[in-house]
């Protein structure tokens, strides 16, 4: 099927009319709903103007949105002036938003050194001195993958240290990460 001259023409006829893609589908024959519907685009007719077109399709009865067929509560009756008045319900407290920081700005405070067992810092701090200090291209699956420093600056780094079997991490960043729960419970006390 081919649009002629005569069927385009009926097209924009039946489309000013305010009849449906699939009204004008099934009259004009051998096309589909879409294929009426890509040819009004094409056509530039997506926009129904005439406002008489618009009269013969409200002519047909809406159903009530269902947002309005619910009854609305009655108004409470004012009551006595004599009668004391409320007090102003307190302001409802919104949870806390999650703060994200842009690059480039400074980390907020991170959890206090004391909240990790001494050991395992000074372990830590002996070697992240003997750190490879890799960037993130550099790492693998056998190089300890924890972060040291803020990554919005160029003293980023990864430890890079071989990491203990099973785990992303070195012998002494573990012991950090994954501390036993008993301690941790220890802690909150």
């Amino acid at each position: 099927m081919s649009w002629t001259d005569d069927r385009v023409e009926l097209l924009k006829k039946m489309w000013g009319e305010g009849q449906s893609a699939s009204q004008i589908a099934k009259e004009l024959g051998g096309v589909t709903r879409n294929a009426v519907i890509g040819k009004v685009h094409r056509l530039g007719l997506s926009n129904r103007a005439t406002a008489s077109a618009t009269a013969k399709t409200d002519a047909k009865p809406k159903p009530a949105p269902k947002a309005e067929a619910k009854a609305k509560p009655a108004p409470k009756p004012a009551e006595p002036a004599t009668a004391k008045a409320d007090p102003p319900p307190p302001p409802v407290k919104l949870p806390a938003r999650k703060q994200i920081i842009p690059a480039g700005q400074p980390l907020p405070p991170q959890p206090s050194a004391n909240e990790i067992s001494p050991e395992a810092l000074a372990k830590v701090s002996e070697i992240e001195k003997k750190a490879k200090r890799l960037g993130l291209m550099e790492l693998t699956e056998r190089t300890c993958k924890w972060p040291v420093g803020d990554p919005a600056t160029e003293d980023f780094w990864f430890c890079g240290l071989p990491v203990q079997q099973g785990k992303p991490y070195c012998e002494a960043h573990v012991g950090v990460a994954f501390q036993p729960m008993s301690s941790r419970r220890d802690r909150r006390r």
